[in-house]
């Protein structure tokens, strides 16, 4: 019993202490609260104010468990991400009792399935599609869905080694984002596209123009098979790259040939280019030093320049113009960006393709450039949609970032993502095992490909690539539907 009572004495004691060292933390954020003059609620509030900027941060990830309904949210709602898990888990995505859809909102794409769909046994393998035909080594992908630009850097080590060993096994492309071309990359055994973003990373030199003997090293890499030159990109079209220096380790400021911790700022623009003429003189000696197809990427918002470039070709021959063009969607994507810029410039993908198939064909040049789109576009209608509008190949970032376990908690530009996706924490990056996660990204694009043929067959087409613009109808206001091709041409 002495025993006991001393132990009853501590904890007494140890109450008491806590008690009073509760009350004097109380008393000290009192005296701050009321004495600072930045925070009016605090001031007014003190102590109690604090919870306002708890709860308003709790706020962002509650919402989307309790309160948003399923198809609410932005970027992207809960019945969007939950089919990328089931697909990318290998789950049954079948759905009872109805669409929980609104099929009535205007800009929703109803496809036409057609009274003789394709049977099974009817269906041929696709027409593969030859990127870059007056290349050295032209490049010709299997799959029509592949993985966007994102960059190490940007994105863990973990995470580009399940792309990458995902990607292999399921034959598509892994776009490496502008920051340069890493070991990770092409560990997987991946096909890869190298981006060369406006400060030139992995391929510049010190005061960031083209290094010719850089560029020729990393395009040097049989799996290196295309060059993509990015103008601008969704989340920040008129900006360049952002990338925090806590987010700038050793190995990255190695790969981007920049100081290490210090934030990597690309140019708004490649200060070599700054026309039609221009981009073109460009294309054109990455090109003949890779060997390799080259393109562009680029949010529209204007499109005269378009024009300016498809006449420049016709001038100079079909064999200088870019072999293929990447249109991203002004709506946002993967990278941190100012929000005047993710939110208010930039055309999004639903105009600005048909725009820009509309540009090549009225320049007799669509069949040379082959058009690649990205932008929002993770579930099959998505895609599908863009396939009808003209698109050859669609790339998704975000769609493979929810194979990889991402929960949208809007952490990407801080190191903090819980997830271990966005971040070079070592303790985060330990939930992100890359041999599980690139099984999801494997089984992600597999039934992605799968469902978007279910719909190609339904159309009648024996593959997604024969889908167009017939094939698709677009809600309009009034809750009536028009063929694509109208709202077009």
């Amino acid at each position: 019993m002495g025993i006991v009572s001393q132990v009853m004495e501590v904890l007494a004691t140890l109450f008491v202490i806590a008690i009073g060292l509760g009350v004097l933390v109380i008393i000290v954020l009192y005296i701050i609260d009321v004495t600072q003059t930045r925070h009016t609620i605090r001031r007014n509030f003190p102590v109690v104010g604090r919870f306002r900027y708890f709860f308003e941060h709790l706020g962002e990830f509650f919402r989307q468990y309790f309160f948003a309904m399923d198809r609410e949210e932005l970027p992207f709602n809960r019945a969007e991400r939950a089919w990328v898990y089931r697909a990318s888990k290998g789950i049954d995505s079948t759905v009872a009792f109805g669409s929980t859809r609104d099929l009535r909102r205007p800009g929703t794409a109803v496809f036409v399935n057609c009274a003789y769909p394709k049977l099974d046994e009817e269906i041929t393998p696709p027409e593969p599609l030859v990127i870059g035909p007056y290349t050295k080594n032209p490049y010709t992908p299997t799959s029509f869905f592949h993985v966007s630009a994102m960059s190490y850097g940007a994105i863990s080590k973990p995470a580009v080694l399940a792309l990458s060993a995902g990607a292999q096994r399921a034959g598509c492309w892994l776009n490496t984002g502008e920051g340069g071309l890493s070991p990770h990359h092409l560990e997987g055994g991946a096909d890869v596209v190298f981006q060369m973003g406006t400060a030139k990373y992995g391929a510049r030199t010190e005061d960031g123009k083209l290094d010719e003997e850089k560029l020729r090293e990393v395009t040097a890499h049989e799996q290196v098979k295309m060059v993509e030159i990015k103008l601008s990109q969704g989340a920040k079209p008129g900006k360049g790259g952002i990338l925090p220096g806590a987010k700038v380790t050793a190995e990255i400021a190695r790969i981007r040939g920049i100081p290490k911790g210090q934030d990597s700022i690309s140019p708004n623009r490649h200060p070599d280019i700054d026309s039609a003429s221009d981009l073109l003189d460009f294309i054109n000696r990455v090109r003949d030093i890779s060997g390799k197809p080259v393109g562009f990427k680029s949010v529209i918002g204007a499109y005269g320049w378009l024009d300016d470039v498809c006449q420049e070709i016709n001038r100079r021959g079909p064999e200088s113009a870019p072999d293929f063009i990447t249109i991203d969607s002004g709506d946002g994507g993967t990278g941190a960006a100012p929000m005047a810029l993710m939110d208010n410039v930039g055309l999004q993908i639903k105009e600005s393709l048909p725009l820009v198939v509309k540009v090549l064909q009225k320049h007799d040049l669509r069949e040379r450039i082959r058009v690649n789109v990205s932008g929002k576009l993770i579930n099959p209608s998505e895609v599908a949609w863009a396939l009808c509008a003209g698109a050859d190949f669609v790339s998704s970032a975000r769609g493979f970032m929810f194979a990889l376990g991402c929960i949208q908690a809007l952490q990407c530009n801080k190191n903090s993502c819980p997830t271990g996706i966005t971040t070079h924490n070592k303790k985060l990056q330990r939930g992100l095992v890359p041999a599980n996660k690139a099984t999801r990204v494997y089984q992600f694009h597999k039934n992605m490909v799968k469902e978007v043929n279910i719909i190609a067959h339904s159309c009648g087409v024996n593959e997604p690539r024969q889908l167009q613009m017939k094939h698709c109808r677009i809600v309009q206001a009034n809750g009536k539907s028009v063929p694509m091709e109208q709202l077009y041409g």
